[in-house]
């Protein structure tokens, strides 16, 4: 099916009259192989999606913006650029939500690094149309998100951060006052650090599972 942004898809094992769906967004460089490789993993009841970000770098690799360095090697992002795949991020939600199964009250985020960051500014920016965010090694940058986005409802959302407390491509500062942004726009948040670097540990993967559909102690995944 053809629709606005390239992607990659897992039918639900478990099929229900409307589906949740997790989207997957990547990092800078990367492409929709790259956390579809998760997909096995992740709760049965879902749709997993992986989206193709739009900024062509070759070879493989996508961004969702630019991200320049300045004479001094500063590094700074394209906002008009985010806020353009952020926008196509909400408009691929409405046509997957048009084109599949999906129950439009259960879409879900998973972003990692720039793609986190887009997940913070889709949630944000359109809380109707987003019920739970995991954004791990990303933080939450207020200048692309919507002009009023403080206006919105955004007290149905549901936060679970995480990230590497050796991470060197983002600092880890940034991301611990994700937790004080995000509180104080009353969203709940879990906020979780790993001794890693820029990826995903294993732990950090169980946590974020068993965070999306918690398990009953004999480890057995809870259903409503």
């Amino acid at each position: 099916m053809k629709l606005s942004l390239e992607y990659k898809i897992r039918e639900p094992k478990v099929i229900l009259n409307k589906n949740p769906l997790l989207l997957l967004l990547h990092g800078y460089g990367s492409n929709e192989a790259d956390l579809f490789s998760f997909a096995p993993e992740l709760p049965a009841e879902y749709f997993v999606i992986s989206a193709r970000a739009p900024y062509d770098l070759q070879y493989g690799s996508y961004a969702w913006y630019a991200i320049n360095f300045d004479a001094d090697q500063n590094k700074f992002s394209d906002n008009d650029q985010a806020r353009i795949s952020r926008d196509l991020i909400s408009n691929f939600i409405d046509e997957l939500v048009a084109n599949y199964p999906i129950d439009a009250n259960d879409v879900n985020l998973l972003g990692f690094s720039q793609g986190s960051i887009l997940s913070y500014a889709v949630a944000l920016s359109y809380p109707e149309k987003i019920n739970k965010v995991i954004a791990m090694s990303g933080y939450v940058n207020l200048d692309i998100i919507t002009d009023d986005y403080l206006k919105n409802n955004l007290s149905k959302l549901k936060v679970f951060a995480s990230h590497g407390t050796v991470d060197q491509v983002i600092p880890i500062e940034w991301a611990r006052k994700t937790p004080g942004i995000l509180e104080k726009l009353g969203i709940a948040i879990t906020y979780k650090e790993y001794p890693v670097g820029h990826g995903v540990a294993p732990q950090n993967f169980y946590d974020l599972k068993n965070w999306l559909s918690p398990l009953t102690p004999e480890g057995e995944t809870k259903t409503e």
